[in-house]
């Protein structure tokens, strides 16, 4: 900490102000080295010109007081001052504009420079504080050109700041002016780092203009620090064991309370997926009315069932829920599943009866997930506890959704792709179970690979980031995120507030913490299916090998559109294939095999890009889908002439759809061998297609989209994984 920061600081609240002076948050802004521009404080027209002469012309003369926070609207900035009558002149225009808000003027050398930046710091509600670097000047708003990051942020991190932006290319040598400073750019947005943890008064800084010169030196010509009180939105929520989860998704025996005969009713939903499923132990039904259902007995309590149970599941009238407590602990059952509603969600009563619910619950030792959950499954033990009647295959991608509608529908496409599912849990209301604990159970459990999540809302901001990056050392996180936060909702004072109140914060701390972003349920499986069943690209080259060239093109064009690059062929692939396709092939990277039919030509055109070094990831497009073809083929020959041989198309199909078996097979084995991705487009598609194809034996499956652009957008995430994971962590997986 700088100990001259300190008393500045208290001098200022002791003076009763939440505003520092121009003057006085540059000599703020110096103690944490930033760079800030050269000037002076005076109190009257004549202090203003000696200093201006001993300054040398040009100079820049401002209003300063506290309360001057837009001085520009105000005309308290007058600049290119070249002689004494000119600063006479400007500093009686600023006099009359400022008024009783004037406590002084500010004398300043006139830099020039075509290039301006904006640095700042603000406290989000969520995250806390938060710094940010952006395109400066009259761009600020308009452009909206800002990276964000929440504190700390050490050197990696800011650098990767300055490269974020879309206007990067100003950073280096621009119309004859030097490359800017790097350094000094870097050390302004580590020090607004140290700053903010130094400083827990300090809710807002703002520097704009971020000055670039000529010679590249960087200064703070303008600056803003705004004091206050900062205040996180958080619930506290004790944290739950990992292990405690595990059991959630693991339990022997259920019993679901509310169970019903009645189509249309979530009693109903529970019984007939659990039943349909064959969970392997006990399911006990009960209802208060007794009989049967689905062949079942009907238990009318809880403690009329003899064996031991694991999980309740209960569907019951939300005021009816808390007279289980006493009955499971009599009964010694620790885990309780409220599917039920009318809790928090529905106003005022609903979270009293929650906080009524949660405070018994724990004091019987009891762990809810919900309530207002749509359930959970865990199809490794055929456990599919959810009112959604889908049933995925085991596998490794856990998923968490904060919306009943949108865990149904990631539930669905993951079991129509034949995408493995870990654990599912619709999270509800998180009423004792939160998304972080989730994350931290995730982060050790060796069956996860992939993290799926849609989250609308967080409990504990800063737990959550720790969270994500725990499980991200070792496996993907990849979030759908439903709205936007509220990070800068207040009236902001500095450019910087007013930018976070339009750009998500969240998305920026996230993927600080290694999260991948994306902006709808289908690339959350697409992504699944990609960190489940191919290596990691280890860099953003990519052999792209196309039975057509319009798809080639394309998929090239997208490439470069989500920074991949494409590069050309080297010449010994090129005589390899001059050998082997017809003289007209295309001689560059896409490989077009010009519709060539030859099974084995595209095998061998992905094995010379593997091999090559200078390629990292194989897209190949139209080979997969074939067998597609020659159904539909098949029916219209056969239509069309009914004497065609029935035999010999039977054949052709069997063929084409043995070609796909082998090829699948071939693609894991060349995976494993080179350790590049391989990932594929169908040419065509029925309603058995998939986007995975296991292979027996091999940790890697074929994978193929049905559009270059899922197949890119996927590979170029996936390195955006790697890429993170390598800067922070050092190592590659």
């Amino acid at each position: 900490m700088s100990f001259e920061a300190k008393p500045l600081i208290h001098q200022v609240l002791r003076e009763g102000r939440n505003t520092l002076t121009e003057a006085e948050a540059k000599t703020l802004l110096s103690y944490y080295e930033i760079p800030v521009v050269q000037e002076i404080v005076v109190h009257t027209t004549d202090q203003a010109v000696e200093e201006a002469e001993a300054l040398g012309f040009p100079i820049v003369l401002k209003g300063l007081g506290s309360k001057l926070t837009h001085k520009t609207e105000r005309g308290l900035v007058q600049l290119s001052l070249n002689s004494a009558d000119q600063v006479r002149q400007a500093a009686q225009t600023i006099i009359e504009n400022a008024g009783a808000d004037l406590e002084g003027l500010l004398v300043q050398p006139m830099l020039s420079g075509k290039r301006e930046f904006v640095a700042g710091l603000l406290h989000d509600s969520l995250f806390g504080p938060v710094v940010m670097f952006g395109l400066g000047g009259v761009f600020t708003e308009a452009l909206h050109d800002v990276a964000f990051r929440a504190t700390p942020v050490d050197e990696a991190e800011a650098q990767t700041m300055l490269d974020e932006i879309a206007a990067k290319k100003l950073l280096g040598e621009f119309r004859g002016e030097k490359a800017a400073d790097r350094q000094a750019l870097i050390r302004t947005l580590v020090g607004l780092s140290r700053l903010a943890e130094d400083l827990t008064e300090v809710v807002e800084v703002d520097i704009n203009p971020l000055l670039v010169g000529p010679d590249g030196a960087v200064h703070a010509v303008d600056a803003l620090v705004v004091l206050g009180e900062r205040k996180l939105n958080q619930t506290a929520h004790p944290p739950i064991a990992p292990e405690r989860i595990r059991t959630f998704f693991s339990p022997k025996s259920i019993a679901i309370v509310g169970a019903s005969a009645q189509l249309g009713k979530w009693g109903n939903f529970l019984v007939t997926n659990i039943l349909s499923g064959e969970f392997p132990g006990p399911v006990y039904l009960v209802n208060q009315k007794g009989g049967e259902i689905s062949g079942q007995p009907v238990y009318k309590s809880l403690m009329d069932i003899e064996g031991p149970v694991d999980l309740v599941a209960v569907t019951i009238p939300a005021k009816y829920v808390r007279d289980l407590i006493p009955q499971m602990q009599q009964k010694g059952i620790e885990n309780l599943l409220v599917v039920s509603s009318d809790f928090a969600e529905a106003g005022e009563e609903g979270k009293k009866l929650e906080l009524a619910l949660v405070k018994e619950a724990e004091k019987a030792g009891i762990l809810i997930v919900g309530p207002n959950t749509m359930g959970i499954n865990n199809p490794s033990e055929k456990l599919y506890l959810t009112g959604s009647q889908v049933q995925p295959v085991p596998g490794s991608t856990a998923l968490v959704a904060q919306s009943g509608n949108m865990g149904t529908q990631l539930l669905a496409f993951a079991e129509d792709q034949g995408i493995g599912i870990r654990a599912f849990c619709g999270s509800g209301n998180e009423a004792m179970c939160t998304i972080e604990d989730y994350m931290e159970f995730f982060a050790v459990d060796e069956q996860t690979r992939t993290v799926l999540m849609y989250v609308e809302s967080l409990k504990n901001g800063p737990r959550f980031l720790d969270a994500v990056e725990a499980v991200g050392k070792n496996k993907p996180v990849v979030i759908l995120k439903g709205g936007r936060t509220e990070a800068g909702g207040k009236a902001a004072a500095s450019h910087t507030g007013a930018l976070a109140a339009d750009f998500t914060v969240f998305e920026a701390a996230c993927r600080q913490a290694g999260v991948i972003m994306v902006n709808s349920p289908s690339d959350l499986l697409d992504l699944s299916a990609g960190f489940s069943s191919l290596p990691l690209p280890k860099g953003n080259r990519v052999g792209i090998v196309t039975l057509g060239g319009g798809w080639g093109v394309v998929t090239a064009d997208l490439c470069n559109e989500y920074g991949l690059d494409v590069p050309k062929l080297d010449p010994a692939i090129v005589a390899h294939f001059d050998k082997v396709l017809p003289p007209y092939w295309s001689r560059g990277n896409p490989l077009d095999l010009v519709s060539d039919i030859n099974p084995e030509i595209p095998l061998a055109a992905i094995e010379q890009l593997l091999k090559w070094d200078d390629c990292d990831v194989v897209i190949n497009m139209g080979i997969h889908g074939q067998g597609v073809f020659m159904k539909k083929l098949r029916a219209n020959v056969l239509k069309a002439d009914p004497k065609f041989s029935h035999e010999f198309a039977d054949m052709m199909m069997q063929q084409y759809l043995g070609f796909e078996t082998m090829y699948i097979k071939r693609i894991t084995e060349l995976m494993e061998q080179y350790q590049k991705p391989v990932l594929g487009v169908s040419l065509l598609t029925d309603a058995n297609a998939q986007t995975l194809y296991p292979v027996e034996g091999s940790p890697y499956a074929g994978v193929f989209f049905q559009t270059p652009e899922s197949a890119v957008k996927t590979i170029a995430r996936m390195l955006e994984y790697q890429t993170w994971q390598q800067r922070r962590f050092g190592s590659k997986s």
